[in-house]
């Protein structure tokens, strides 16, 4: 089963209208990557929770994935200065 078909089945099972493809499924796991490697590997789930939220509550998909993925981009530590 790929993550679309899966997608899709969760989004029959919550008996949910939108549609769901691979750029959507690629958008969401590009947030979770961020999240997960420049916050902590637990703010991946958390933040496309939230993100779900964000859009349930009217917010443009690409766009509040986008400022999700800027801000946890913010939060990556500084590489170290090769001093010399």
């Amino acid at each position: 089963m790929t993550l679309v078909e899966w997608a899709e089945r969760v989004c029959a099972e919550l008996e949910l209208s939108e549609e769901i493809g691979k750029a959507d499924v690629d958008r969401i796991l590009d947030l979770a990557k961020d999240a997960a490697h420049s916050v902590a590997r637990p703010a991946a789930p958390l933040t496309t929770y939230l993100l779900g939220i964000a859009v349930g509550r009217g917010a443009d998909p690409a766009d509040a994935a986008a400022e999700l993925r800027r801000l946890a981009l913010e939060q990556a530590p500084e590489p170290p200065s090769d001093a010399g």
